[in-house]
């Protein structure tokens, strides 16, 4: 290199020469800085999940100030912890089901569920005094002592950790699993909109769940088809059909009642948010707000049921369902599926009379939508069915 830079003219040795010095120089520069901060807005809501964009903050302080500023965040809970330890079953649920449910069908719902915590934020975390500016709560074991690897992690409930986000517009917050403990293969899914008491609510059930090939190898299958003539059967009244739908239901309703109170300091602190979904790893249920429902929660407080951690159920007017087989998209069938929808009894009695004509069908389609593929589909199946009225007190 030395013998031809000798051979060059000095202009043309100085040009060379200023080209590996710049050359260097760009290495030198982090081509991250050169974004601006709106593309790195959209890129931290593109990520979400509160716990990478806590990695995130502790990278630079340019990374610190933005990530408060996110408008989509999803928190998953890791564990759910009540307040209360020796309430192993609540006075509320017991007198609403009047014992047909017990203790170890429930994952904590009838407990005193009372604080979710978001746990799993080891030491790199700590550094976020910006998001986390709340000191961090200890949960230790009452059957063992604490572990070395125990004392590393540090336990928030979502309101600490979305304390210092202020731009929220979307939030969803996931739990490890669903509240309600069902036998194995039976499908229970529900669905709820709140606003400051419950808006509606639909229900999807079925003792089983088969794939077509062994429904129709099943001799009990011809049987159930040639008995369905779109009435619900006598033999559902006579051994506790009926009565397990009525559980799912009373269940579903105490399991939404008791998220949706656990939201109000959340919604409180973030004025900004316009869509709430709060949702379980199973899939099992699914509280959703949108940004009317949210002010309303705003404007009106939430009615407690007596002394129990969960919101007050109004009167309820329900349509209920039923089929002995239905088989939907997938390959699947469903044994005994059950469609409940659930409206406050005020509501229903405004729909009843200024929502339609006399003779003219309600419009039903919330309750399909309510719910995914292929349990849609299902849902559109079973509200051509008969249709089954029933009330419900306030509890």
């Amino acid at each position: 290199m030395s013998s031809v830079a000798a051979d060059l003219p000095e202009s043309h040795w100085l040009c060379v020469h200023g080209l590996s010095s710049l050359s260097s120089l760009e290495y030198e520069i982090d081509n991250f800085d050169r974004l601006p901060d709106s593309i790195l807005i959209v890129i931290f809501n593109r990520i979400g999940d509160v716990k990478v964009l806590g990695r995130c903050c502790v990278v630079c302080r340019r990374f610190q100030a933005l990530v408060p500023l996110v408008d989509n965040v999803v928190v998953r809970v890791d564990c759910v912890i009540s307040d209360d330890p020796s309430l192993s079953s609540s006075s509320s649920s017991s007198s609403a089901i009047s014992g047909s449910i017990s203790a170890d069908k429930t994952r904590g719902v009838f407990s005193h569920f009372a604080r979710f915590v978001f746990g799993g934020i080891v030491r790199p975390f700590y550094a976020l005094g910006q998001i986390l500016s709340v000191p961090s709560k200890r949960v230790s074991s009452a059957n063992s002592a604490s572990s070395s690897s125990s004392s590393e992690v540090s336990h928030h409930s979502p309101t600490e950790v979305l304390k210092n986000f202020k731009e929220i517009r979307r939030l969803r917050i996931e739990l490890p699993a669903g509240e309600l403990g069902v036998d194995e293969g039976v499908l229970l899914k529900w669905k709820a909109d709140f606003g400051s008491t419950l808006d509606s609510c639909v229900i999807l059930g079925a003792a089983s769940v088969l794939s077509s090939k062994s429904a129709n190898a099943n001799p009990a299958h011809d049987l159930c088809v040639g008995e369905d003539n779109g009435c619900i059967p006598e033999s559902f009244y006579m051994n506790g059909g009926l009565k397990l739908r009525v559980v799912w239901t009373i269940s579903s309703l105490i399991a939404a009642s008791a998220r949706h109170f656990l939201l109000q300091p959340i919604i409180s602190d973030h004025e900004t948010l316009e869509f709430l979904d709060l949702i379980d790893a199973d899939g099992q249920g699914v509280l959703t707000m949108d940004k009317w429902q949210l002010q309303d929660l705003r404007v009106r407080p939430v009615s407690a049921s007596g002394s129990s951690q969960r919101t007050l159920v109004p009167a309820l007017s329900m349509r209920l369902w039923y089929a002995p087989l239905l088989e939907i998209p997938g390959g699947l069938v469903l044994k005994g599926a059950t469609l409940v929808a659930i409206r406050p009894s005020e509501e229903s009695q405004k729909e009843v009379v200024g929502g339609c004509s006399v003779g003219e069908p309600l419009d039903l389609s919330w309750v399909s939508n309510a719910l995914e593929e292929p349990y849609r589909t299902a849902a559109k199946m079973l509200v051509k069915r008969r249709t089954y009225c029933l009330e419900m007190n306030s509890f």
